[in-house]
């Protein structure tokens, strides 16, 4: 069974252009897994909102835990820690906007 999720994530102050980059690499390792990544959406961060928005799927929660563990990404995590301040990820069902 498919598993959808959106991800909000917050940058560190001064560190926006760094949670783009990490991301950025992070990312290209999804297709790797069994996932897709549906969109990614930036605000400017003001006013306390995440600076960006993800939603993607994976083919199953084997193909999700296998990206988490991802020794590539898991490489990268003094990475995250210096540039993300906060991470809130939910499992969402996504409909058809025409619907």
């Amino acid at each position: 069974m498919s598993i959808s999720l959106c991800v909000l994530l917050w940058a560190r102050p001064g560190e926006e252009q760094g949670l783009v980059a990490y991301e950025d690499r992070v990312l290209e390792l999804v297709g790797e897994h069994g996932g897709r990544v549906l969109q990614r959406a930036r605000t400017d961060g003001s006013g306390g909102a995440p600076l960006e928005i993800q939603v993607f799927t994976f083919a199953s929660q084997d193909a999700l835990d296998a990206y988490m563990n991802d020794e590539r990404r898991v490489a990268l995590a003094d990475e995250r820690d210096r540039v993300v301040a906060r991470t809130e990820l939910m499992r969402v069902t996504l409909s058809d906007e025409s619907a």
